[in-house]
C-alpha cells in the first residue's frame, strides 16, 4: 500500500511539473534617488559589478575575467568560483543609453542555463524606477524543481539585495 503511495504521489509530481510554463520569469524593481546615467553607469560596466552585485562574495577566491569591449555592447564578464558561485558568462548584447541594458547570462556550473537579463531604467525627474528582470526557458528538470522552489522565490531576494546596494552606490556617487 505504501509504495502505491509513494507510485502514486511521484507520478503527479511529475505531471504537475509537466504542466509549468516553458518559460519563466523574474523581476524586482527600486526607487533610486539618482538620474538614470549615473544608474546606467554602474550597470553598464561590469568591472563596477563588483560593488552591488549580490553574488561577487559568495566565493572569496573567485576567479573573474574581463573580455571584449570595457563596458556597453560586447563587454563579457566570466567567472568561476566555488559551488555556491558556479561558473558562467555574461555579455551585454544591447544598451540604450541611459534606460536599458541587455544581457545575455550564461550559467556553466553547477547546471547549465542560458537566460537573458535585462535592467530598465524609467527617470522619474530626479530619480529613477530600476527594474531587473531575468528571464528563460524552462527545462523539465528545472520545472520539476519548480514544484518545491520556484525561481521567484531563489532569485529574487537575491535581486532585491543588489538592488538596494546599486541604490547606495548610486546614491552616493550621484552626492559626490
Amino acid at each position: 500500500m505504501v509504495a502505491v503511495v509513494a507510485v502514486v504521489a511521484i507520478v503527479a509530481l511529475l505531471v504537475v511539473a509537466s504542466l509549468k510554463p516553458n518559460t519563466f520569469s523574474v523581476e524586482r524593481s527600486i526607487r533610486v534617488n539618482a538620474p538614470a546615467e549615473r544608474v546606467f553607469v554602474e550597470v553598464n560596466d561590469f568591472h563596477r559589478w563588483a560593488t552591488w552585485s549580490p553574488w561577487e562574495n559568495l566565493d572569496a577566491n573567485l576567479q573573474r575575467t574581463y573580455s571584449g569591449a570595457d563596458a556597453g555592447v560586447g563587454a563579457v564578464y566570466e567567472w568561476q568560483g566555488n559551488s555556491k558561485a558556479g561558473q558562467g558568462r555574461m555579455e551585454i548584447k544591447q544598451t540604450t543609453v541611459p534606460s536599458s541594458i541587455q544581457i545575455q547570462l550564461d550559467f556553466l556550473k553547477p547546471f547549465e542555463a542560458h537566460n537573458t537579463v535585462e535592467f530598465s531604467l524609467q527617470a522619474q525627474g530626479d530619480a529613477t524606477e530600476v527594474t531587473w528582470k531575468m528571464y528563460g526557458p524552462a527545462n523539465f528538470m528545472s520545472k520539476l524543481m519548480g514544484t518545491v522552489m520556484s525561481m521567484d522565490k531563489l532569485v529574487g531576494k537575491d535581486f532585491e539585495k543588489g538592488l538596494n546596494a546599486l541604490k547606495q552606490v548610486a546614491e552616493a556617487a550621484s552626492q559626490g
